[in-house]
């Protein structure tokens, strides 16, 4: 199956994405190789961290997570983080490398008594220089019009699964809830960040699914989290059977080539992956991770294996834009001679504000 490398198209058939998913793994990996590179610098991956502003009692349901209420997983409950706190967390995930600050809150859907709270976080956060992003569940159209107007960059909001397999998983709200969410989202002109979970039960079939819905959304996500399943004891899937590895790359593989100018992120689930496996999902096309000790509750391979891995691998952090500051080009030439050398230098940069969102060549 031959395709342009820089096609983007929105009428994908799940004939289509099944062919991709049947293809042999070295063609596979080779045409999503090329679709990389024809779009992207083949060797800089995009650095983000994910923050938990709220953590735990989530009314919904959804069958993997540690934070629903609804399941045992011996998890505490924590209220909103003040604003202050969450500031501290960004500069030092700035510090550390960091160009994108997520913010997560174990939420339905946001309440109107913390809207003004969380607008602060995205508008303090903004003025470090970090890209923003935040799931804070299901969106209406005005808290999402409020969340853009506060600066936010990016919403991230999951659709999991296949839509056949999707009532499998959670029954407390719908597909079509979410597809809601996501259209609120780019109406208010932020960008999207959607991808799903892999590993939770379902067949190919419902890979297929779910990466053609994203695939014939109205805009591709500008970012694709594929996610795989960190079992949770006291979950309905804490005993899952594990995913044969290989799919998990045919997986990246396949959303490369169906969203060749997303940035397709290798998500929660590292910290089981070996080195080895990780470096074949960069190959497939994964060029984002997250970077820390934690995302929101579970586990994430430490700063240091991931500086030493990108070392390994010759690759570098993304390099994002400078954005208007008094020592812009000279903070930007900065960054670029810390990425040539690996992960960021703390003191070298100061904690100034020198990221945005479009990528230097």
């Amino acid at each position: 199956m031959s395709l342009p490398s820089s096609a983007v198209r929105n009428d994908w058939t799940r004939v289509e994405v099944r062919a991709l998913f049947e293809l042999p793994f070295n063609d596979l990996l080779f045409q999503a190789q090329q679709v990389h590179r024809a779009n992207f610098d083949a060797n800089a991956v995009q650095v983000s961290t994910l923050l938990s502003i709220k953590t735990g009692a989530c009314p919904e349901d959804c069958k993997y997570c540690s934070q629903s209420g609804h399941y045992d997983t011996g998890l505490d409950k924590e209220k909103l983080l003040a604003i202050q706190k969450v500031v501290e967390e960004a500069k030092n995930a700035r510090e550390k490398g960091a160009s994108r600050f997520c913010m997560g809150a174990a939420w339905r859907s946001p309440r109107e008594k913390d809207m003004p709270y969380v607008l602060e976080m995205v508008r303090q956060v903004k003025a470090l220089g970090l890209e923003t992003c935040m799931t804070l569940g299901m969106l209406d159209g005005d808290q999402a019009g409020r969340l853009a107007e506060a600066g936010l960059d990016y919403y991230n909001h999951n659709l999991d699964t296949s839509p056949e397999h999707y009532n499998q998983i959670i029954t407390t709200r719908t597909y079509q809830d979410r597809l809601d969410t996501l259209a609120r989202v780019r109406d208010a002109g932020m960008k999207v960040c959607a991808g799903g979970i892999i590993g939770l039960g379902e067949s190919r079939e419902d890979r297929v699914g779910l990466l053609t819905q994203l695939a014939i959304l109205p805009a591709h996500p500008d970012s694709v989290p594929i996610n795989q399943l960190v079992k949770i004891p006291g979950t309905p899937l804490g005993d899952v059977e594990d995913l044969d590895p290989f799919e998990f790359v045919r997986t990246i593989a396949v959303a490369r080539i169906l969203m060749p100018k997303s940035m397709v992120r290798l998500s929660a689930g590292r910290e089981q992956m070996d080195e080895a496996l990780q470096a074949l999902c960069f190959m497939a096309g994964a060029n984002s991770i997250f970077y820390g000790e934690k995302l929101l509750t579970t586990t994430n391979p430490e700063a240091e294996a991931d500086r030493l891995l990108f070392k390994r691998l010759g690759l570098s952090p993304k390099v994002e834009q400078a954005i208007a500051h008094p020592e812009g080009d000279a903070l930007l030439a900065q960054a670029r001679a810390q990425a040539a050398a690996g992960f960021f230098d703390p003191a070298a940069h100061q904690g100034q504000p020198l990221w945005r969102d479009a990528m230097v060549n």
